[in-house]
C-alpha cells in the first residue's frame, strides 16, 4: 500500500507547504538513494493559493483543464486518467510530480455542495494510480474545509505543523480530534495522526522553549513529535528562488531538520507504516 501523507492544519502560515514540499523532495532523494523499486513522490495541492504548485512548478496560473479543479469536475469513469493527464514533472526531480492547484478551487467547494459522494472525488481516482508512486504527499488549506476533508479521505498519515506559539495543549488535541471525527465520520480507519512538526522554532525566545518542553513532556503529544525545525531565513530565499530548500542551503540548519524528518519517514514506510 502507498502511504499518502496529508500536511494539515487549521491555522495559516505554520509551514505546511514548506514542509510538504521539502519533505516529498527529501523522500525522492532518499528512495533513490536506498535503490528503492520506485523513487517517484507526488504532491497533490489542494490549496487554492497554489504555494506548493508555485515553488515546485513556477507556475500558478493551473485553469479548468490542467489541474486538480479538472480531475474534481470530471465525470467518475473518467477521473483517474483525468488525474494522470493533469500531473505534470515538477522543476525540483524528475521522479517528484505535482498535480497543480488552480483558483479555481475557491468554486469547486460552492459547487461540489450537496453532491452525493463529493468528499470522495480526490480518493476515489487517486486509489487507482496510488501504485505508481513510493508516496503522495498532499498540501491542504488552512481550514477543515470540504477540500482539506478530500485530502484526508484520500490520506493513510496526518502530520500537523504547527509553530511554538501555537502549541496549546487545547489547540493541538482540537486539530487532532477534527482528524478523528473525518476518520470515524467518513469510515475511514487507515487515516491515522501520525506526527506533530514543530516549524519556525527560535531557541532564542523563552516562550518557545517553554511551550516545547510541555509538548514533550505531555503523555499523549510528546509521542507524536516529529522533528523540531529551526527558524531560518534560508527558506523565505528557496522560497523566492523556486527552489527546494535542500538545494539552495543543504548545510542550513531547517535543511538539516528536515532532512532528519525524511529519513523517519522513509525508515517508516520501509517498515510497512509501523
Amino acid at each position: 500500500m502507498t502511504h499518502v501523507f496529508v500536511f494539515t492544519n487549521h491555522k495559516g502560515g505554520v509551514g505546511k507547504s514548506t514542509s510538504a514540499t521539502n519533505i516529498a523532495f527529501g523522500m525522492v532523494n532518499l528512495l533513490r538513494r536506498a535503490n528503492a523499486a520506485n523513487p517517484r513522490v507526488l504532491i497533490i495541492d489542494t490549496d487554492s493559493q497554489g504555494h506548493a504548485s508555485l515553488v515546485t512548478t513556477g507556475k500558478k496560473d493551473y485553469g479548468a483543464d490542467d489541474s486538480l479543479y479538472t480531475v474534481l469536475m470530471a465525470e467518475r469513469q473518467n477521473a483517474p486518467q483525468t488525474l494522470m493527464n493533469c500531473i505534470v514533472q515538477s522543476q525540483w526531480d524528475e521522479n517528484l510530480h505535482v498535480l497543480p492547484a488552480s483558483p479555481m478551487l475557491e468554486g469547486a467547494e460552492r459547487e461540489l455542495m450537496g453532491v452525493a459522494g463529493a468528499p470522495y472525488r480526490l480518493a476515489d481516482p487517486l486509489s487507482k494510480i496510488a501504485n505508481q508512486y513510493g508516496a503522495i504527499v498532499i498540501d491542504t488549506r488552512p481550514s477543515f474545509s470540504l477540500l482539506t476533508e478530500m485530502g484526508l479521505i484520500a490520506a493513510t498519515d496526518a502530520i500537523i505543523p504547527v509553530e511554538p506559539r501555537y502549541l496549546e495543549t487545547v489547540g493541538l488535541t482540537s486539530v487532532i480530534q477534527k482528524i478523528n471525527d473525518i476518520r470515524e465520520g467518513w469510515r475511514h480507519p487507515n487515516l491515522r495522526v501520525s506526527g506533530l512538526l514543530v516549524t519556525k522554532m527560535d531557541t532564542r525566545v523563552r516562550g518557545h522553549n517553554h511551550l516545547l518542553a510541555e509538548l514533550k513532556a505531555h503523555p499523549v503529544l510528546g509521542k507524536l513529535l516529529l522533528g523540531v525545525i529551526p527558524s531560518n531565513e534560508a527558506v523565505s530565499y528557496a522560497h523566492r528562488n523556486h527552489q527546494s530548500l535542500f538545494t539552495y542551503d543543504p548545510r542550513s540548519s531547517a535543511s538539516k531538520a528536515y532532512m532528519q524528518v525524511v529519513a523517519s519517514l522513509v525508515r517508516y514506510l520501509s517498515k510497512g507504516g509501523e
